[in-house]
């Protein structure tokens, strides 16, 4: 009796979070903890956050600074908390990781560390997780004045909307490799880590294709690449307070305007690092510019769960009808291209963009790595051979449309998040996502040079037929046993994990059609499918989720 007493006696009372109770009662979206009692209510509490605080499901504001004995957030935030937009724990004394990590928030878009005591964020005891992505909203991260030697690999995979991170007053001695990579914060317009120890900034650099600004003043950087003025968007650049070898590169950070500086970079100045100046002439830069909207710029998206493909001859009646729609209503693929990807299989976020043929590579369906203009050119040598051997001009499979890349300068490609090639219209896909009988949920994907409406058209006739075959692979219950030599065809692009097994076979399971965004390199909403127009006419057998 005398221990129970004891313990209930060191137990907070609950008047000591009165900010708490009224949150609750009053049924508020924002709360701030801050002020001299604090310090003293967190060390009491263990030095983490209360865990009443975490009954408050309605919060759309969590605001705890000034607080030098919170040392970690404690369990339950991300359970508690599942409206939350944004978490400001600024100067307090978070550190040296985060345990447990913070995420998963699904809706939170700011989050703001500053001012704490982190040295490292590692799997577990960081952000959130990777796969799916802890913070999928995520678009402001401030990092900066802690002790950070490094930043966690996965930090594109959790936070993929990523647009502004600030680093600014860490210990950081490199970024990783993963920050550059094609597709893996597509977003990202702000990049500021400005006093830290970097010695090197990567030519990857130029993947960031939506920077603006870029400081990375007082570092230890002796060069700078010459492929940051391949970034399309960059205005503003800060790398005053570095050891750069460049005479002349030195003088101007400190003098000169951001144009002048990238035109340095672009036109063979010794800034560029390992020597790589850029030599092109302002014809051919701007050719290399020119990327999609020379090709084929209409893109639109769309995920299709539980379609049976296992059953008898479904892959192949999949397979057919994605080539007779090229024959017709994309008439030869020239109005269009219809590409299917399996799900499980794709890496987002997905880039779509173009490149130049001697730049891309791919591993094609049934072929070993290559780059599309080899590619192109053996099958431009198989066409001829099949010409001589069957005496006519008339060839088949994907040599019939070598013809639409004809002098094309880019080639439009669609990139995952490590960096593959998955898609080349109009020639091919990507053995990494190829469809199998197993495959049961669907990326489709359908690029037209014409317009977004054509490939909505066509997006509808290739769902609905989808649907037909699926109704009657269900309705006929099929001997899954069968073999298709067929499965080893496909076609197409992005994003999503995979969560739905075979469709059930009881002849009554729908087939789930789940909205696809497509966003411009600014981030701005370029076409949504299914909208609310789409699918007017889906069959009861069809569920739309928009």
């Amino acid at each position: 009796m005398a221990a129970a007493a004891a313990a209930a006696a060191a137990a907070p009372a609950p008047e000591a979070w009165p900010e708490l109770e009224l949150a609750e009662r009053e049924r508020r979206r924002e709360l701030l903890l801050t002020g001299p009692g604090l310090e003293q209510r967190v060390r009491e509490a263990g030095g983490r956050l209360p865990p009443r605080l975490f009954t408050l499901p309605l919060l759309h504001y969590l605001e705890v600074s000034g607080c030098g004995s919170l040392r970690e957030p404690g369990p339950g935030l991300a359970q508690g908390l599942p409206q939350l937009h944004s978490l400001v724990l600024r100067r307090n004394a978070l550190g040296p990781g985060l345990s447990p990590e913070l995420g998963p928030l699904p809706a939170l878009r700011v989050l703001d560390l500053s001012g704490n005591a982190l040295e490292a964020l590692p799997p577990g005891q960081g952000l959130g997780p990777a796969e799916p992505p802890g913070l999928p909203q995520l678009q402001s991260l401030n990092l900066s004045g802690n002790r950070l030697r490094e930043l966690p690999a996965d930090l594109p995979r959790c936070a993929p909307r990523l647009q502004t991170l600030n680093l600014t007053g860490n210990r950081l001695d490199s970024f990783p490799a993963a920050l550059f990579r094609p597709g893996a914060l597509p977003l990202l317009s702000e990049l500021a880590a400005a006093d830290n120890c970097l010695r090197e900034l990567s030519p990857d650099v130029a993947h960031l294709t939506s920077l603006k600004t870029l400081d990375l003043s007082n570092n230890q950087l002796s060069e700078v690449p010459a492929e940051l003025a391949d970034c399309p968007k960059l205005k503003e650049v800060n790398f005053r307070g570095n050891k750069l070898t460049d005479r002349r590169l030195e003088k101007m950070v400190h003098g000169c305007q951001t144009k002048s500086i990238l035109e340095y970079l672009r036109s063979g100045g010794r800034g560029g690092g390992r020597g790589k100046g850029r030599t092109d002439g302002p014809e051919k830069e701007e050719a290399r510019r020119r990327r999609l909207k020379d090709v084929r710029p209409f893109i639109v998206g769309a995920v299709v769960r539980g379609m049976d493909l296992q059953a008898g001859n479904a892959l192949r009646r999949f397979l057919t009808s994605q080539t007779k729609l090229h024959e017709d209503i994309c008439e030869k693929r020239t109005a269009a291209t219809i590409a299917t990807h399996d799900l499980r299989a794709v890496r987002g976020p997905l880039v779509y963009t173009a490149r130049p043929p001697q730049d891309l590579k791919i591993v094609p369906l049934g072929r070993k790595e290559v780059k599309a203009k080899d590619l192109v050119r053996q099958l431009q040598l198989e066409a001829e051979e099949h010409r001589k051997q069957k005496k006519r001009q008339n060839v088949s499979g994907l040599h019939r449309y070598l013809h639409l890349l004809d002098g094309k300068e880019n080639y439009p490609c669609l990139v995952d998040a490590d960096g593959d090639v998955i898609s080349f219209p109009p020639i091919t896909n990507s053995e990494k996502t190829k469809i199998k009988k197993t495959t049961s949920d669907l990326f489709l994907e359908v690029t037209s040079a014409t317009s977004l409406q054509t490939c909505k058209e066509i997006m509808d006739a290739l769902v609905l037929k989808m649907a037909e075959i699926n109704k009657y692979t269900l309705e006929n219950k099929e001997d899954g046993s069968l073999s298709d030599p067929e499965a080893d065809a496909v076609s197409g692009p992005p994003l999503g994990p995979s969560t739905s097994p075979s469709a059930e076979k009881d002849g009554s399971a729908p087939l789930v059609v789940e909205q696809v965004r497509v966003l411009d390199e600014d981030g701005h909403l370029r076409v949504v499918y299914p909208s609310k127009t789409d699918l007017g006419c889906a069959a009861p057998h069809v569920t739309v989720i928009r």
